[in-house]
């Protein structure tokens, strides 16, 4: 079972192409690392993998676990399995981080099915204490007035509740310390294991050193260019992302993909 990204092209509406035939296989079980220079397409890869409406997709598909998501709405995506963790959480006014997490569990069981509060409580309270958030934050609004921090923390707490089949964790150090950045991947470690598949999309190796990928992959003008293991991030940040450039000529650079 895998999340598997087939030929994907994909533009922001109206505007030009940014993926340009992307190509990748994410196994239950692994941890996968994209890295790449800004402008490569990195984000807009997590943002059309969960359905965002402001970009489209003009070729195709990503598969998971044999089905094509691309004509779900995000919702239904969440459902089956995918979970997104932003790079710049979305604040929720007037909306408790409990209640938030509560009605999106809620909305995955059958109709006529209600969530046992005693045992949501018990799991959630379990799962802060691992994240070493306090319990007063389940009366906060979601991710309003948080630091950096706290809103990767919260993305993490509702990661390890809702128990998804796939993870993309959009830049997930960006803001963090290293103390929170200490927390944060230990929460993450704590959820791997062989029913879930993760992928990291990040900048920098520091976030690798305390997440380590099992592959990491360079995506350069809109498609993968290369992919080996964790040494690859570690020649990166040695190196820069120009060595990489120096290597592909700019019209294989430019160039559409050919697919036998």
């Amino acid at each position: 079972m895998s999340l598997v990204i087939h030929n994907l092209h994909a533009r922001v509406v109206g505007g030009q192409q940014i993926l340009r035939g992307l190509n990748l296989e994410i196994e239950k079980g692994s941890v996968h690392a994209i890295m790449g220079p800004n402008g490569s397409g990195k984000s807009t890869l997590s943002k059309v993998i969960a359905g965002h409406p402001d970009y489209e997709v003009t070729e195709g598909e990503v598969l998971l676990d044999g089905v094509n998501v691309l004509g779900m709405e995000p919702d239904a995506r969440s459902r089956a399995g995918l979970f997104l963790a932003f790079q710049y959480p979305v604040e929720i006014p007037g909306v408790s981080n409990a209640n938030f997490i509560r009605a999106a569990l809620q909305a995955r069981l059958a109709a006529g099915e209600e969530l046992e509060a005693t045992e949501y409580y018990g799991d959630l309270y379990k799962e802060m204490d691992r994240l070493e958030i306090p319990r007063n934050f389940t009366a906060r609004s979601v991710n309003e007035g948080f630091s950096g921090g706290e809103k990767k923390r919260n993305e993490v707490l509702q990661m390890a509740m809702l128990k998804p089949s796939y993870a993309i964790l959009d830049e997930t150090d960006s803001g963090l310390d290293i103390d929170a950045l200490k927390v944060v991947s230990a929460g993450v470690n704590a959820l791997r294991g062989p029913s879930l598949g993760i992928l990291v999309i990040t900048h920098y190796q520091r976030l690798l050193d305390y997440i380590t990928p099992d592959v990491v992959h360079v995506l350069v003008a809109g498609r993968i260019v290369r992919s080996a293991g964790p040494e690859l991030a570690l020649e990166l940040e040695a190196k820069g992302y120009d060595w990489i450039r120096d290597e592909l000529s700019e019209a294989a650079l430019a160039a559409e993909p050919v697919h036998a």
